[in-house]
């Protein structure tokens, strides 16, 4: 069993991902095989009959099995029939030194992957493992494809903008995505965070890796261990089988990390020692498996105040924030909102097979005007209905009935009287009077809060709406609830 050269493809491969069990009860063999195997495999374990393997696989999940069939004890193939009625899914070779067609046939109807009859070249033996790990690959894709399928919209949506701030987080984005470093994605809910996080991936040295995304706030805090790094057969209830977490399926790749504040403080500790350290264990498992995976975490939270609430680790957010990106806010940039209406409706218009929309310059004033909350996700959101409906919803435009102006009076004073009237013809429904406003709920609540505020610490001041001479002195003026204020239109006639 003299080593032979290798071809490039082989000697190239990225095994150090992957762990290996060997079973045979011939010592020479099992030395053999581990020797070519251990400077090229992240793991290799060895055992020479099945009773000795079966602990070690329950403590482990391993990509791959070498084993015999012809054991002291249990055989190769009445084991292999074991692990697929338990669920593994990876890749067995079988080897044997004595074989026919029925023992070729019973081993392939059992489920091996290949079938090797001894004594082997060292370049066969290779060649089938190479086969094996293409074929993990190739499933590890599937999966994390499949993923993205179920908990993504149709499309993604690239960074859209040509503002300073886009133009700056651009830049930014070009100049650390090729860097190893863990990166921390800040903004509000909706800033595309994700979109980010896929630009980071699609422009580093890990593209061709999987981007495997996961929301920290949808999954139980039970489970998000299990989720993150697997688990191994009856690791806790209702673990029937092994199985992989994403560490392992984004290997090579990038792990997103949405919503990172919401993670349990067990697993904060246990994701420290990962970045720490490059190694997971699995959930019930005694050992530990080299990844190599860059993390992007983020979060619409402020992770300095919740680490000062004692709800975030400390060192773990100083372990994430290697370089911290900050997304800004739509109504920061309002100048992004025409090419981001243009890209959604380009977008949406051919998924929903509706005729397209152009807005003229009234419907984007009138856009540009809102706050909009939710940012870009509310945005698109708005558009695809808008596609839907076949034209801009953007409610009636308020109506300034006997608002008077005169030329004294500050933008601020007029834009106060305003509201609180659009407020009185709603009979103090807030949300109704925002839409007809055209602005959100959020910045009409500031605005009573802060009007309410100057009220009660200005006594003094006069008032803004004085009550009429001819009001009756028996109808006390009402006070908006939200700025108490009183004014002509809260009388009580």
């Amino acid at each position: 069993m003299e080593e032979k050269a290798l071809p490039a493809p082989l000697e190239s491969a990225p095994w150090q991902h992957y762990s290996v069990l060997l079973v045979d009860d011939e010592p020479g063999m099992l030395s053999f095989l581990q020797r070519a195997l251990s400077s090229r495999c992240g793991i290799v374990d060895c055992a020479n009959c099945v009773e000795t393997a079966r602990p070690l696989f329950n403590r482990k999940r391993y990509d791959l099995i070498v084993l015999d069939i012809a054991m002291p004890g249990q055989s190769g193939i009445d084991w292999l029939h074991e692990l697929r009625q338990d669920g593994y899914a990876g890749d067995v070779i079988l080897m044997t030194a004595y074989a026919d067609l029925d023992t070729a046939i019973e081993a392939l109807r059992a489920g091996a992957a290949d079938f090797l009859l001894k004594p082997f070249s060292l370049a066969v033996v290779l060649n089938a493992i190479q086969r094996c790990f293409e074929r993990s690959r190739l499933a590890r894709e599937n999966f994390v494809l499949r993923r993205e399928i179920s908990t993504r919209d149709a499309d993604i949506e690239g960074v859209v903008g040509q503002s300073a701030l886009m133009l700056k987080l651009c830049e930014r984005i070009k100049r650390i995505a090729p860097t190893p470093a863990t990166i921390l994605l800040t903004g509000e809910s909706g800033t595309g965070k994700e979109v980010a996080a896929r630009a980071l991936h699609g422009m580093s040295n890990r593209a061709k890796g999987p981007f495997v995304p996961l929301n920290c706030a949808a999954i139980s805090a039970e489970l998000i261990e299990s989720e993150l790094f697997g688990h191994v057969k009856g690791a806790y209830t209702g673990a029937q089988q092994s199985r992989e977490g994403l560490f392992y399926y984004a290997r090579g790749g990038t792990l997103f990390l949405d919503e990172i504040a919401e993670l349990p403080a067990a697993a904060q500790a246990k994701l420290l020692r990962v970045l720490e350290e490059r190694r997971i264990r699995p959930v019930g498992s005694e050992q530990e498996i080299p990844v190599d995976v860059r993390v992007i975490a983020a979060s619409n939270r402020d992770l300095k105040a919740e680490v000062s609430a004692q709800r975030f680790r400390q060192d773990l957010y100083y372990r994430l924030q290697v370089v911290e990106v900050t997304l800004p806010a739509l109504r920061e940039r309002p100048e992004d909102l025409a090419p981001l209406v243009e890209h959604f409706i380009n977008q949406l218009a051919p998924h929903l097979d509706v005729p397209r929309l152009t807005p003229d310059a009234r419907t984007l004033a009138r856009m540009a005007a809102y706050d909009w909350p939710g940012n870009v996700r509310e945005l698109r959101n708005f558009v695809e209905r808008s596609l839907i409906l076949g034209w801009f919803d953007l409610g009636p435009e308020p109506a300034l009935g006997n608002v008077t102006v005169t030329a004294d009076e500050s933008l601020e004073v007029v834009e106060k009287r305003h509201i609180l009237a659009v407020l009185a013809a709603c009979e103090s429904n807030k949300s109704e009077a925002a839409r007809r406003l055209g602005i959100s709920r959020k910045t009409l609540d500031r605005k009573c809060q802060a009007w309410a505020s100057e009220n009660l610490g200005e006594r003094s001041r006069p008032a803004l709406h004085p009550e009429p001479a001819a009001a009756p002195r028996t109808l006390a003026a009402r006070r908006c609830s939200s700025c108490a204020v009183g004014h002509p239109d809260y009388l009580g006639r």
